[in-house]
């Protein structure tokens, strides 16, 4: 995203009767986009996009200290311009600013300070291994640099690519919008710079807890005085004939992404097998491509158990207007070269399938190694498992939810990255509690929509705003037992924020 420049030169002054406590004036200083916010008696100038995707910060909200970007939540310190929360990693910029007769004036640019300084446990592990290379695990290890942390840092990833920025694989990338080069989260470099030794192709094959060592299927070994597991999901795969034929593709990593792309630019026609978040933007993405697509499921109305049936019929119809055809109530029972046959018998030509299911959090590791398990990895409020120095974080940790008083797993690429995060943080003895807002987003078309909070079950969902084919501007609140549990918003991104504060001082 290019900046642009708009609104008041910042260096030559403003008056300060014009920014009002808790608010945000966006101009420009020194040739770059600068947000001049206002807390109490002080005044802070920052980097006026979110270093994420490039959000407009002014579009977002302050609270206390902090910033948080209106698209997906990501948070910064108005301070030191730190990035404090996923999805963003990297820190805004931070300018002088003073104040003279009454009027603020917006220096020079300062250096962020470094990372803060490391309240040492008792005992330092000297080495942290990480297994997996996913959201969680590379934003753990991303932040015990950021914390000071000079031990050794192994990521074991059985992918044979870098840590990806999943979302873009489904969204952006998928549909041409993006180019091959979004999808690494970070370079080789980054982590050759980082001292964050990156083992690819890594399969492990054990963990031995009494000795502290994370055995690998080549035979070779790696000890440890601190283990992060976050093996994420699996895709569950399709068992009906033809389903390994080799136009068949799942979506998880970077080669799946690659591959489907290879795939798609040869392609005329694709079935779309599941009707999930990650099947309708691949079903999106396709379409920008111009390749015809039919959708298979065998729901009645598309994403109806999450956001219910007025949503998901909406989306159907979103679909439907870009020239997606459903098959609803029905399933796949073959695959052949150019056909997916359903269950009552009706052939779809199809030169590429893509199936989207579901996945299964991967939790064999932890069950060799003797973790409890309920339905994923049991995890304290600290994400530490049922063995000492043993944390777990992603799509296999399953935590005491502070809101909803269950114990919850979620399956989202920003709660993945938070709970490495905070993983991170307790590794070095900082004992925080994890206790953030669940939060995803999705993007089909033109249709955005981001989901704050976590109704698993619920009785109720009432939209407040239109929703049609005109007009996209509303909010659904998700109740059980006339308690909100979570918040979507299609177009109303400071209404999300603010669901999300509240849900965060709720007791």
């Amino acid at each position: 995203m290019t900046d642009t420049l708009s609104g008041p030169d910042l260096t030559k002054g403003t008056a300060l009767s014009t920014i009002v406590d808790g608010a945000m004036v966006l101009g420009h200083a020194h040739g770059e986009p600068v947000l001049l916010a206002r807390r109490g008696d002080e005044l802070f100038a920052v980097g006026a996009t979110c270093t994420h995707y490039g959000a407009p910060l002014a579009d977002g909200l302050l609270v206390d200290d902090t910033v948080r970007c209106p698209w997906h939540h990501a948070c910064f310190s108005l301070r030191t311009g730190e990035a404090l929360r996923a999805p963003g990693l990297d820190p805004i910029s931070c300018w002088h600013v003073e104040q003279r007769d009454g009027t603020a004036y917006v220096g020079k640019k300062f250096k962020v300070a470094g990372p803060p300084s490391l309240r040492a446990p008792a005992r330092m592990p000297e080495s942290v291994v990480i297994v997996g290379g996913g959201a969680a695990g590379n934003a753990a290890a991303e932040m015990l640099r950021h914390l000071g942390y000079s031990g050794r840092i192994t990521m074991l990833s059985a992918d044979s690519s870098l840590p990806c920025d999943r979302p873009t694989l489904s969204k952006s990338y998928l549909s041409g919008a993006a180019p091959a080069e979004s999808v690494p989260l970070r370079s080789a470099d980054f982590y050759e710079e980082h001292r964050i030794d990156v083992k690819l192709d890594a399969r492990v094959a054990a963990i031995n807890t009494a000795s502290r060592q994370v055995q690998l299927v080549d035979g070779s070994s790696h000890p440890y005085d601190a283990l992060l597991l976050a093996t994420g999901a699996e895709p569950v795969r399709l068992e009906v004939p033809g389903a390994n034929l080799p136009h068949v593709h799942y979506l998880r990593t970077s080669a799946d992404g690659h591959a489907l792309v290879a795939q798609a630019l040869e392609s005329k026609r694709a079935v779309v097998i599941g009707a999930s978040f990650i099947g309708l933007e691949v079903a999106a993405s396709l379409r920008a491509r111009n390749i015809a697509v039919d959708v298979v499921a065998p729901d009645s109305v598309p994403m109806l158990k999450v956001l219910g049936k007025d949503v998901g019929t909406f989306i159907r119809t979103l679909h439907e207007r870009h020239g997606v055809t459903f098959h609803l109530d029905t399933v796949a029972t073959s695959i052949d070269d150019r056909h997916v046959t359903l269950r009552n018998g009706e052939r779809l030509p199809a030169d590429l399938v893509v199936i989207g299911i579901g996945v299964r959090p991967a939790l064999a590791l932890a069950e060799q190694a003797g973790l409890a398990i309920d339905r994923g990895v049991t995890v304290d409020e600290y994400l530490e498992t049922s063995i000492p120095g043993i944390f777990a974080a992603g799509d296999i940790a399953r935590w005491p939810d502070r809101f909803t008083g269950e114990r919850i797993r979620v399956e989202h690429w920003v709660v993945a990255e938070r709970q490495g995060q905070t993983a991170a943080r307790n590794i070095l003895g900082r004992r925080e509690r994890f206790d953030a807002v669940p939060f995803f987003w999705t993007e089909q078309y033109d249709f955005s929509l981001a989901y704050v909070g976590h109704a698993e079950h619920w009785d109720n969902a009432e939209i407040d705003g239109p929703l049609d084919a005109v007009t996209q501007d509303c909010a659904i609140s998700y109740r059980r037992d006339n308690k909100t549990l979570a918040v979507a918003v299609v177009h109303r991104d400071l209404k999300g924020l603010l669901a999300e504060v509240a849900f965060e001082q709720a007791t």
